[in-house]
């Protein structure tokens, strides 16, 4: 967990300014790419010209000979072979904004560590914990080319697997910035005077929603959302026939349709009883009703709106915004949690 014992209080709520700054740039570009997914427009810029390809088409020239790249690739030749010129301009934009906006994540990041770090404002035990963070958002790009690489020559989209990862480590970023924000925000704090347990349960949940958020992953992956429509029975059974029909047995968990929503469904009933028994467990720390209060609130509205999206058949809007749910969600959870590892004084039963 990141200790803040070296730079002053002002330069620590600054640096926590930034990194809050950077929290908000990278939901944006997480909204953007669930947008991208969600429109079937990540396979629509077929080359990876991390410099260069900040540029888009600015001739009619241009835009055909991009046309005619995305020409060749299956989900063109096999599912979009009517597609006109204007329509591909469309899901061109979409993935081309989502690149850009990776692009000026990382100058988000990287001016303003060059000044902290400059005018020595970031002490020498967390400058690795920043490069670190750095190093972790260009891995980020390379597994965002990867993944697309995954959709250009047999499938038709991407692999399920790749966008699990790549969704994954996009909230692993962000979590990690949030966290370092908090620690910096709130500077030293003392005392481990909570409830046994509290500790770890508030770290399970934030584990808990992680996996979820990839499990949804997977959903977007392989349409899975659009099946068993209904709640809270899928087609008419609690549990469904066909769950473990795919030989070997491991890959129903990630590429049968049935198993892969039903434990989406079913880690999000998960997820809203760990919250309930965390809260009820922390009921004497009087001041974390706050940030129960919010988590129990925020895990109900997206448990809601997952609903309403299932039942909706994931239209483009639902998803959307059940995706920016899910990263309310894990923002809550990781408040929780940080409210919980790093507490200010408190007495010895919590009060």
């Amino acid at each position: 967990m990141t200790d803040i014992s070296v730079t002053t209080g002002r330069s620590n709520r600054q640096i926590a300014i930034w990194l809050f700054c950077l929290c908000g740039f990278i939901a944006f570009v997480v909204l953007v790419g669930g947008m991208t997914r969600l429109t079937d427009s990540g396979l629509s810029i077929t080359e990876w010209k991390p410099i260069t390809g900040i540029v888009p088409p600015l001739s009619a020239h241009g835009w055909q000979s991009e046309f005619a790249k995305y020409q060749n690739i299956p989900e063109y030749r096999l599912v979009k072979s009517d597609m006109s010129l204007s329509q591909f301009k469309e899901i061109y934009w979409w993935e081309w904004a989502h690149r850009f906006l990776a692009r000026m994540s990382g100058l988000v990041f990287l001016i303003p560590f060059v000044y902290f770090w400059a005018t020595k404002k970031i002490g020498r035990t967390e400058l690795p914990k920043l490069v670190l963070l750095l190093v972790l958002g260009g891995a980020q790009g390379a597994l965002g080319w990867y993944m697309v690489k995954s959709g250009l020559s047999e499938r038709v989209d991407v692999s399920q697997y790749r966008l699990a990862a790549h969704l994954g480590l996009a909230f692993a970023v962000y979590g990690y910035s949030l966290w370092m924000g908090l620690s910096y925000w709130r500077g030293r704090c003392g005392g481990r005077a909570f409830v046994p347990g509290l500790r770890w349960g508030s770290a399970v949940l934030c584990c808990m929603v992680l996996l979820q958020i990839m499990l949804g992953a997977l959903v977007a992956g392989l349409d899975a959302g659009l099946t068993y429509n209904s709640w809270p029975l899928m087609d008419g059974y609690w549990v469904p026939p066909g769950l473990t029909h795919l030989s070997p047995l491991y890959l129903n968990l990630f590429e049968n349709i049935t198993l892969v929503q039903f434990n989406h469904r079913a880690t999000a009933v998960l997820i809203v009883a760990a919250t309930a028994v965390l809260c009820w467990r922390g009921r004497g720390a009087h001041q974390l009703k706050p940030a129960f209060g919010i988590m129990l609130g925020v895990v109900a509205a997206q448990f809601a709106l997952g609903v309403w999206t299932l039942l909706a058949v994931a239209p483009v809007a639902l998803s959307a915004a059940h995706q920016m749910g899910a990263l309310i969600t894990f923002s809550a959870a990781l408040l929780l949690a940080h409210l919980i590892w790093r507490p200010g004084k408190v007495t010895a039963n919590g009060h």
